[in-house]
């Protein structure tokens, strides 16, 4: 499928805007690292969480660049080591952006209670649905095809249901740096930036799910 024209015409320009999107959030976190800020990154998630009255949520370091999340489960925030100790714009906006996340959680707030739920089915989806796409496409097995077509869509799902989850998690952290003192109204557009860019990955990897879907359902349709 890779060598089809067609593939790339339809899911090229979405992989092309991820492309771009990683650029822009090296570039913007590069240029944000680079601004001082009043704390760290675990010294700014600590107050945003204790503000909201989430004093039980622990802070860890985990090993990687960028691995930083908020894990649902086990109620634990995890920053990468450079946002956990960095005194930057870039950390302490990255750091409230999963601080973000910590109080939807605790708020039950709505798509991140979907999101949450469909992780395993998605998580299936992302690689035995693809298998079954092309296998069923492959070999004309509607049955096949049609099963993956319904686990694949729930990846696209996944998703689009992720689209508010981050967007709502970036306008909490740039809210709560702004009202807690932590990043001044000079200094928010560097925040703004990197959370920005990040989103725009989110937006990618949305298209792509969707447009490899249309492809696969569009080639099997076709061959019918």
């Amino acid at each position: 499928m890779l060598f089809d024209p067609l593939f790339w015409m339809l899911v090229g320009p979405a992989f092309l805007l991820g492309l771009i999107a990683q650029l822009m959030v090296r570039s913007t976190y590069a240029e944000a690292q680079r601004m001082p800020a009043p704390l760290s990154g675990a010294a700014a998630a600590r107050h945003i969480l204790d503000s909201a009255g989430l004093s039980g949520v622990d802070i860890e370091v985990v090993p990687g660049h960028l691995s930083d999340h908020y894990d649902p489960r086990h109620k634990v925030l995890r920053l990468s080591h450079d946002v956990y100790q960095n005194r930057s714009l870039a950390a302490v906006g990255i750091a409230a952006h999963e601080a973000g996340h910590a109080i939807q959680d605790a708020r039950a707030y709505l798509p991140l209670v979907v999101r949450n739920a469909t992780v395993p089915v998605a998580g299936f989806g992302s690689g035995a649905g693809v298998w079954m796409l092309i296998l069923g496409l492959i070999f004309n097995l509607p049955l096949l095809f049609w099963a993956g077509t319904a686990l694949f869509a729930c990846v696209v799902f996944f998703q689009l249901v992720n689209l508010p989850v981050e967007f709502n998690a970036s306008s909490r952290a740039k809210a709560q740096l702004s009202e807690l003192g932590i990043v001044s109204q000079q200094e928010l557009p560097y925040v703004n930036k990197v959370l920005n860019a990040a989103a725009l990955t989110y937006v990618a990897a949305t298209l792509q799910a969707f447009l490899t879907l249309l492809y696969y359902v569009y080639r099997f349709s076709g061959r019918d």
